[in-house]
């Protein structure tokens, strides 16, 4: 890994994303995604007026690797701020190395709760992703008894709790969760414990080439008709790499999908393709939140002359920006977005309905 300081007139992020393992599967869009923000970027004002660059780091290893890579990095002064997609658990790791000395644009739908001054989650949440779509799925297919199945680490056990606390007093609840290694691949014995378990949908908390696994083992045990998932993570790769048919009677909840009737989705979407060519990885939630990642970091740069934590920890509240997202705003440092439900066809996701807006 080079360990040269970055020029004075070049911003240099340490772009945290997944090149190998279970999320190893969103790594290509990231990269795509990525590089394509730093091209348009760099093709108007870059950040606080200086050019961008990515410094890849793999966030498919284990956390403590990936935090001393980036430690390293700051240390050295060759990266000026960190962003990317990336499970909880190796954001918590990089945190508590570089936590309050850089920026940090964590792009990923996260758990909440890491107010580490610097550190931006900028992704969706329970309160507008995963509890809003639980409640669409009760008004609309009548589920009631949610069964969680989820990896084994940080964000799904928070989110896993979450959910299961926030529908107590509410017609629907959480009568089981299951949670298994990152990398399971073998999912005969949580199938079957859901077969006979009164359940009427089932929450995946599951990442990656985790959720293929287990998508493609729940259709062929027949239960894609009568029991509904809800994923707050699998998006169009994972559709791709399970097949049709492990698709059937798949909901995910995300504030971007490819092929949104929106405006600035659509935007991006001609963008990425013109970029890339048809051939391109698929556009995606995840990918698009790495895009996302890096037009924070130039708003943060416009509103604050710079990426200095002081500065940007003073900011207000409150900031409104577009984004392929739709019109986003800043609370604290998380943010509100509108949020959709969509429905698995096939190899592509039909939007059913809006579940969150931006206030």
């Amino acid at each position: 890994m080079t360990r040269r300081l970055a020029p004075a007139d070049v911003v240099s992020v340490a772009f945290v994303v997944p090149l190998q393992g279970p999320t190893g599967i969103y790594g290509p869009s990231c990269l795509a995604c990525g590089e394509l923000a730093v091209e348009q970027l760099n093709a108007s004002t870059g950040i606080a007026g200086r050019q961008v660059e990515l410094v890849v780091v793999d966030a498919g290893r284990d956390p403590a690797l990936v935090a001393e890579d980036v430690r390293r990095l700051v240390d050295s002064g060759r990266v000026q701020a960190v962003a990317g997609w990336h499970i909880s658990a190796v954001r918590q790791a990089v945190t508590r190395v570089v936590g309050g000395r850089v920026v940090y644009a964590f792009a990923a739908m996260h758990e909440g709760g890491d107010a580490t001054p610097g550190v931006f989650m900028i992704g969706e949440r329970p309160l507008n992703q995963l509890l809003p779509a639980a409640h669409w799925m009760r008004e609309e297919l009548s589920v009631g008894r949610w069964a969680i199945v989820g990896n084994d680490y940080v964000f799904p056990r928070v989110t896993g709790a979450t959910a299961r606390l926030a529908l107590e007093d509410t017609p629907s609840e959480v009568v089981s969760e299951t949670y298994v290694p990152l990398g399971t691949t073998d999912f005969a014995a949580v199938i079957g414990d859901l077969s006979q378990r009164p359940v009427d949908g089932v929450i995946m908390l599951l990442m990656g080439q985790d959720a293929v696994h287990f998508n493609r083992q729940f259709a062929r045990a027949g239960l894609s008709a009568q029991l509904p998932r809800l994923s707050p993570a699998v998006e169009e790769n994972t559709l791709l790499a399970g097949g049709a048919a492990a698709n059937e009677g798949l909901f995910a909840a995300a504030a971007y999908f490819d092929g949104m009737a929106t405006a600035e989705s659509a935007e991006l979407a001609r963008a990425y393709y013109a970029r890339w060519g048809r051939w391109a990885p698929a556009l995606n939630a995840v990918g698009e939140s790495c895009y996302e990642a890096m037009l924070f970091l130039a708003r943060l740069g416009e509103v604050c002359g710079s990426l200095d934590v002081r500065r940007v920890s003073a900011m207000e509240s409150g900031q409104f920006w577009s984004s392929p997202r739709g019109l986003v705003r800043l609370d604290g440092n998380l943010v509100d977005q509108d949020v959709y439900v969509a429905r698995a066809d096939g190899l592509e996701f039909r939007v059913a309905d809006q579940i969150a807006r931006a206030h």
